[in-house]
């Protein structure tokens, strides 16, 4: 496999940067880590003659406790055990993305828009060609269910549920200048495997911020992937929460991996403030949210399987920050 030519272009601020996206609609791509953009790019996957580098901008790679900046490598927060004890599920799902080489080199923002994968897109151009391409790549069909107007391919980040479950925000920036928003309406719960993101033409992710109020809880993420070394998350769970004894005070809970965006389940947990979360109220969560998501085989492991451990993945969440310090 190889790359293609394309030109690069490397601004040093997020305007230049924005402005560059707007010269050429749809002709380009952002390029921060590039542990995904450019191996799809080798399999002839989407290619834009484009590419706007962000290594050279500051600002994206500025961090505080409340403030991550778009372009901070994995491997950097990873490291840092201030950030880590503030934030454990995050601190969880760092360590879980793919293997300790690729984060030295993968960003909190590509995590946070990685593409999402099936393995009818995932594949090289020939192997492609000799089915017959898909609504994702090239193709008019979806093969994983068999029609023309919905791709069905999988959100696959993992930094994306631990967030979440922390009421992060996001920061973009685009031509009509920047917003602020939660990162729950970064993703679109009405799109598909393609249209997942609700940012608009030629927007910009600057930076993550994370409420300081989110420190004191408890957290953690949990993930199923086939190859515990590398792979991409077949189920990701992330619960964070706070308790006065047995009872909860707090708990907010998000799954990712199942379907083509990560979800957050308040409607399941917020009946539980204030209640003691005995064993039989913890299963009935879990099986509500078993029963909620809608996984299809696209993956590896088959729908079925995936959804019964979704249970399985929630009750050991919740029990583990339950038992957990309170930072």
């Amino acid at each position: 496999m190889h790359l293609d030519p394309f030109e690069l272009h490397r601004p040093v601020t997020v305007e230049e940067a924005v402005g560059l996206a707007a010269r050429w609609p749809g002709e380009f791509d952002f390029l921060a880590g590039g542990t995904d953009l450019l191996p799809n790019y080798k399999m002839h996957l989407n290619l834009r003659p484009h590419l706007v580098g962000l290594d050279a901008i500051p600002e994206l790679r500025n961090r505080s406790l409340d403030r991550v900046g778009a372009t901070v490598r994995l491997g950097e927060l990873e490291r840092d055990p201030e950030f880590s004890a503030a934030y454990p599920a995050v601190a969880d799902a760092l360590k879980e993305v793919a293997t300790p080489l690729v984060r030295e080199s993968a960003t909190v923002g590509g995590n946070l828009l990685v593409e999402t994968r099936c393995f009818f897109f995932n594949q090289s151009y020939f192997w492609r060609a000799s089915l017959g391409f898909c609504l994702k790549a090239d193709g008019d069909r979806c093969h994983v269910v068999p029609q023309k107007e919905r791709c069905y391919a999988t959100f696959s980040g993992d930094l994306a549920p631990a967030l979440l479950v922390l009421h992060a925000e996001v920061e973009v920036a685009g031509p009509e200048g920047r917003r602020r928003l939660p990162l729950s309406e970064l993703y679109d719960a009405r799109g598909d495997g393609i249209h997942r993101l609700t940012m608009r033409p030629g927007e910009l992710l600057v930076s993550v911020h994370l409420p300081p109020a989110s420190r004191s809880l408890r957290g953690r993420y949990r993930k199923l992937r086939v190859r515990p070394s590398y792979d991409f998350p077949e189920l990701g769970v992330a619960v964070a929460g706070s308790w006065d004894g047995p009872r909860v005070t707090s708990l907010a809970l998000a799954v990712g991996g199942v379907e083509t965006y990560p979800r957050r389940f308040d409607e399941l947990t917020l009946p539980l403030v204030g209640e003691r979360l005995s064993d039989d109220r913890l299963r009935a969560l879990a099986e509500a949210v078993t029963r909620a998501v809608r996984p299809v085989h696209n993956t590896f492991l088959l729908p079925d399987y995936r959804r019964r451990m979704v249970g399985v993945y929630v009750r050991r969440a919740v029990t583990e920050a339950q038992g957990a310090t309170a930072a």
